[in-house]
């Protein structure tokens, strides 16, 4: 369902003023205006709504907490069927090695949800690992999401995204790779096409304008940028 481009990842959280569904919506359309091929969303409500509004794909997933504080996409089965019944057809999934609800490990989980429904999944890994036991279990596209997020990678390299994996991953895998995590420039896409990636997601870069705010003014009043 996919081309081959870039996906925007149309996010947001907390306090900040475009976090409601009307807000993200406008995103992703602006997002489709410009060219992306896709659309990431995060929770429900969000996520109806942009797919009322644009045409193209709208991968969508819902966020949780593991017991340690690292992030976690999707590893309930109940959250799948809220994705799927709003119209989602693409449903992002942590393939971590971590145990969730019931499943040993997000790729056991995404074993689980091919075999039981018609949809396609979108792998979220942390590293190589991850990804090949993400083919292995039927995913349809994996993406470099969490490298850099879970507690075996938190040693990575947080301002630049992990090329060595999605170069890794290109080679190895047969089926579409996204680059995806700390995209933060065109440089980093042309990079990560000239690797072979199918795709790149970008998030903050696009749909965070307080967070671009305030790599600019780091920048003008000469702080770390």
């Amino acid at each position: 369902m996919i081309k081959p481009g870039i996906v925007v990842s149309c996010q947001s959280e907390g306090n900040d003023p475009f976090n409601n569904p009307k807000s993200l919506a406008l995103f992703a359309k602006a997002a489709e205006m410009g060219g992306a091929v896709a659309i990431r969303s995060e929770g429900i409500i969000k996520t109806r709504q942009i797919l009322s509004t644009v045409t193209i794909p709208v991968i969508g997933l819902m966020k949780g907490l593991f017991e340690d504080g690292y992030v976690k996409n999707t590893r309930k089965e109940k959250e799948v069927l809220d994705l799927i019944n709003i119209g989602t057809k693409i449903i992002a999934i942590d393939a971590t090695a971590r145990p969730a609800c019931g499943f040993d490990s997000g790729t056991e989980f995404i074993g689980h949800i091919k075999r039981k429904y018609d949809i396609l999944v979108m792998a979220d890994v942390s590293c190589m690992n991850d990804a090949i036991l993400s083919e292995l279990a039927g995913a349809d596209y994996v993406s470099t999401t969490l490298s850099g997020y879970t507690p075996d990678t938190a040693s990575k390299d947080q301002s630049n995204p992990d090329f060595d994996l999605v170069s890794i991953a290109v080679e190895r895998l047969n089926i579409p790779v996204f680059g995806e995590g700390r995209v933060n420039s065109a440089i980093d896409v042309k990079r990560m096409k000239d690797l072979g990636v199918y795709g790149v997601v970008v998030g903050s870069a696009i749909t965070r304008p307080r967070l671009i705010t305030q790599r600019f003014a780091r920048a003008f009043n000469n702080d770390e940028f």
